[in-house]
């Protein structure tokens, strides 16, 4: 065979982390915005006893709850902060520009501080994903929630996630299988003064590739107490704990949250603070 006959090597296939989407990744492997929704809406009406409208999102990422939500109702309508501009671009591009015109009016994707935008109060404001832990001292904290109780209406809900337990404070990873791909929780670096961690994401792929350090989290890891009484300080007339309740045959959380004073020890747990106007 002649040297012009043989041939041409073929390229390595391109790999699956290589061809992967970091952000959507993250919303497959970390958001439920229909449960996130269906638990605002039930805590909402059993104290107001009606149903909320206006949400704002902050710390929104690519605005995946914000879409979800004025998908829900034609009456819905929501705000979404965020510092970065490359999840907004994303969210934009893959969650707004598919909407019906008359969703996409109900949406706005703002880039700034949760600390000083300011528009008309709103039903419900969320910061979920821990995404709030990034304000590291008292002071610091406080001031976002005083500046959150400020952009609610009389009669208003700030609602947040926190997590915990002995495991919280233990470096390591915890991988967990989803569809095609693991997701794996790096608790990479934990101070017992302080409370400062460092935590990363990483997606692992069937054919062994990987995305090493997606999204790295320099946090204080609070503590409910803390939570509470930072809360109340900053003016809100209550802050109750929603605790996850636990599946009789697996031992593992079943995803039904409801308000308690008390709980039994968990090495590692989800709950949600309810704060309200």
């Amino acid at each position: 065979m002649s040297r012009r006959e043989r041939p041409r090597p073929r390229g390595r296939p391109t790999s699956r982390a290589r061809q992967a989407d970091r952000y959507e990744l993250y919303e497959k492997a970390v958001q439920d915005p229909d449960a996130d929704i269906q638990l605002i809406d039930r805590i909402f009406r059993n104290h107001f006893e009606r149903r909320p409208q206006l949400l704002r999102e902050d710390f929104c990422g690519t605005a995946l709850l914000a879409r979800r939500w004025v998908e829900k109702r034609p009456d819905n309508r929501a705000w979404a902060i965020d510092l970065d501009p490359f999840p907004l671009t994303w969210g934009r591009e893959n969650h707004v520009a598919p909407l019906r015109p008359d969703q996409a009016a109900r949406i706005k994707l703002i880039e700034g501080d949760v600390l000083d935008i300011g528009h008309e109060k709103v039903d419900v404001t969320v910061a979920f994903n821990f995404s709030y832990f990034l304000f590291k001292t008292r002071p610091e904290l406080r001031r976002y929630f005083e500046t959150a109780r400020a952009t609610l209406k009389s009669g208003g809900l700030l609602l947040l996630d926190a997590y915990g337990g002995a495991d919280s404070q233990r470096t390591g990873e915890e991988p967990r299988s989803v569809g095609s791909f693991t997701y794996v929780w790096d608790q990479h670096t934990f101070d017992p003064i302080t409370h400062a961690v460092r935590n990363y994401i990483h997606f692992k792929f069937h054919d062994g590739s990987e995305l090493r350090r997606c999204f790295r989290y320099d946090w204080r890891l609070w503590t409910l107490p803390e939570i509470q009484e930072l809360l109340i300080e900053a003016g809100f007339v209550r802050a109750d704990i929603y605790w996850e309740g636990t599946d009789s045959e697996t031992e593992e959380g079943n995803n039904i949250f409801t308000r308690r004073k008390r709980a039994l020890d968990d090495p590692a747990w989800i709950a949600y603070i309810a704060a309200l106007t």
